[in-house]
């Protein structure tokens, strides 16, 4: 099974999931499923700041200038771009030791009664579509 998160759905797929009220092996996998996605938005993040930097204005040391806590940037078109295309990217999970993680995720979204509505019910539908896609990945 291999399961393919892009990177601008990491947040929303990672509330949604920590919402569900889970037990035992379904709550131990879905915290080990919220933990990997962490993970990645943290890398993301880390990307996108060095992306700004990259198009900030320097001072006259060559340093990215800070204002307000955030980076001015010099050509905000190509920041945009960049950083989609980091959005655009995907974080994939698959087999190994992850198996017995993702078959469980799945599950717990195959059976899942809660009703969602609005952005909710939008992330629920692309994480099912994700892991049903990912299911003949064995």
């Amino acid at each position: 099974m291999q399961v393919t998160i892009k990177n601008a759905q990491l947040g929303q797929a990672t509330s949604l999931l920590f919402d569900l009220n889970l037990k035992r092996k379904q709550s131990r996998h879905r915290t080990e499923f919220i933990k990997i996605l962490a993970e990645r938005s943290k890398k993301v993040e880390e990307q996108r700041k060095q992306i700004a930097e990259e198009h900030s204005k320097k001072d006259d040391e060559g340093k990215a200038i800070i204002n307000d806590d955030r980076y001015d940037i010099e050509d905000q078109k190509a920041f945009k771009e960049d950083y989609q295309e980091l959005l655009d990217e995907s974080l994939i999970i698959e087999g190994g030791d992850a198996q017995g993680m993702l078959k469980t995720v799945k599950k717990v979204l195959d059976e899942c009664d809660k009703e969602f509505s609005g952005q909710e019910a939008v992330v629920y539908d692309y994480l099912c579509e994700q892991f049903e896609k990912g299911d003949g990945a064995e």
